[in-house]
């Protein structure tokens, strides 16, 4: 039976980070899930690493062959933003015994819970001080050719609501893994997969 290990957080927690180094770790034993989005690529991404970057035009194709599994959208100051995930060749042996490791938004893991069950798609909900986290906001933001200072405030403020108390609760999410120390925080969630696999 297929398994999804989902990392979640607010955004600046460092969930793509620990994205990252868990990749890594599990490198032949878990397979990535590339989330899609119709953002601008920052500077220092790579197409089809972070994210399948596309177009509206390429998530109305994929929507209409009914390939999306889940997905949300953000009327940002710079026009509408999506993220989803589509049924593709990266989960083809979901249904199987493929083991998965991905990134997103608490939405998100909602979505996929529901398709595929409690018990397949576990949760690793990353935390940080939120002044922290807006420090790290800023430091990303004014490394880019093009800082967009006004679509940060708008993320930083929507996190609270989006990863309200009642909507974690909600989501079944129990357990964080604090932030504070990117060393620990990866070597708590390699013991939660760890459980699983």
């Amino acid at each position: 039976m297929g398994i999804i290990f989902y990392i979640m957080g607010k955004s600046a927690s460092g969930k793509d980070t620990i994205y990252k180094e868990l990749s890594a770790c599990y490198e032949g034993v878990l397979k990535r899930i590339v989330p899609y989005t119709t953002r601008p690529i920052r500077s220092g991404e790579k197409d089809g690493r972070e994210y399948h970057f596309t177009d509206e035009a390429g998530f109305e194709r994929l929507m209409a062959e009914n390939r999306i599994i889940e997905e949300r959208s953000y009327d940002t100051v710079h026009g509408l933003w999506r993220y989803f995930i589509a049924q593709d060749e990266q989960l083809d042996e979901m249904e199987a015994d493929g083991k998965y490791l991905t990134v997103g938004v608490l939405s998100g893991f909602v979505s996929l819970r529901e398709r595929y069950g409690r018990d397949r798609v576990i949760p690793l909900y990353i935390d940080l001080d939120d002044g922290v986290r807006l420090g790290r906001a800023l430091d990303r933001e004014r490394s880019q050719e093009n800082p967009r200072y006004r679509e940060l405030c708008r993320r930083y403020l929507a996190d609270d609501e989006d990863f309200s108390p009642d909507k974690l609760k909600a989501a079944g999410i129990d357990r964080f893994f604090e932030n504070n120390d990117l060393t620990e925080c990866i070597a708590n969630c390699r013991e939660e997969i760890d459980k699983w696999i």
